[in-house]
């Protein structure tokens, strides 16, 4: 079917390899010059965007590797998994470093985010969240929410100061002052993702009681969204455009993506859209910087690309027994996926791609 979609919109599969198991997770540098990957065998794999040149920063281990993340100056990438242990290497040298493994034993390590602005990270074990500095290559804070395990967390844009969801609220810290009592936000469940918009002026929590929330910031009274079939499990927003006056908001549960768009009308809230295409469960969503295209991939072993997050223009395959998860170059014009034996691809922007609908 001829294709309504702008060329320069259109992708192209560009390259393939494989690891030995799941991919788990893959992250891409700011400047989009390398990106790394995670499989379920432990293997961290760094990549040249360009010439595709492989170092391998730890092979398989036998216990997986669940969480990648990179600083945003781009100099350090941290991994968590299985073996509870955060390991961060440095990057900015011919040769990657290793320079520091933060061990827990007996905790999985699932949840890492580094802090947009300064070389501090943050990552979850059990009901604690640990702040570690690459500066002082120690740890500077920790904080312990108490009433459950941590489940995600989410720095702000400004990087002043750091979300942590788990059952029945969320809490806030301020990056000045970690001893203060945090911000708490009454959820009636547990949020399993939390999100902040990229214009930090909202915040999202997809939660295991079939709903969503959204907050806008300075305001204790949520939005709330029902009506989903299951746990909401992951969360994603668009960047900030000009033709829309806040950023589109995307939620998986089970085989459906929902976009929820801000009404005008602040009574009403927020309008869904349901994009229906999926067969198998959602793993993950992610919007093209600058742009309000969507990607979707589930289990069913399809990539979905959703023109302004509502119509359906491309479809590829690639991973038979289904994709893991997805990540935008920053500068939008690559896309990567892994899949559930090892694959890894990139589709690349070109003028020859075939669209759908």
């Amino acid at each position: 079917m001829a294709s309504k979609t702008k060329d320069r919109d259109l992708l192209d599969l560009q390259w393939y390899t494989a690891l030995s198991d799941y991919i788990t997770a893959i992250v891409w540098s700011p400047d989009g010059t390398w990106f790394a990957v995670s499989s379920a065998a432990g293997e961290v794999v760094q990549y040249a965007a360009n010439t595709k040149t492989v170092t391998v920063l730890q092979v398989a281990q036998g216990k997986s590797i669940d969480a990648l993340a990179v600083s945003g100056d781009g100099v350090f990438l941290a991994a968590g998994g299985q073996a509870g242990a955060v390991l961060v290497w440095r990057l900015d040298g011919h040769i990657p470093t290793q320079i520091v493994a933060l061990g827990h034993s007996h905790i999985w390590i699932d949840r890492l985010q580094w802090n947009p602005h300064h070389p501090e990270l943050a990552y979850g074990f059990g009901r604690h969240v640990r702040v570690w500095s690459a500066t002082q290559q120690s740890e500077i804070a920790e904080l312990n929410f108490r009433s459950s395990s941590v489940l995600d967390l989410a720095w702000h844009p400004k990087g002043d100061r750091l979300s942590v969801s788990g059952n029945q609220n969320i809490k806030t810290w301020w990056r000045h002052a970690w001893e203060d009592t945090p911000v708490v936000q009454q959820l009636g469940g547990a949020s399993e993702a939390i999100a902040w918009s990229p214009d930090g002026q909202y915040l999202a929590s997809g939660n295991n009681d079939r709903s969503v929330m959204v907050w806008q910031d300075g305001n204790p009274f949520p939005w709330q969204m029902r009506g989903f079939p299951g746990k909401v499990r992951q969360l994603a927003w668009s960047d900030p455009r000009r033709s829309i006056s806040t950023p589109l908001l995307a939620s998986i549960c089970g085989e459906g993506v929902v976009v929820w768009t801000k009404d005008r009308d602040p009574s009403i809230g927020w309008n869904a859209q349901v994009l229906d295409f999926h067969q198998r469960s959602v793993r993950a969503i992610a919007f093209q910087p600058q742009s309000l295209q969507l990607a979707s991939v589930a289990d069913d072993g399809w990539l979905c690309l959703w023109r302004k997050a509502n119509r359906l223009t491309q479809l590829f395959e690639g991973a038979p027994t289904g994709f893991s998860c997805l990540a935008w170059q920053p500068s939008g014009k690559t896309l990567a996926a892994g899949g559930g034996q090892g694959e890894v691809l990139l589709w690349t922007q070109t003028t020859t791609g075939q669209g759908f609908g």
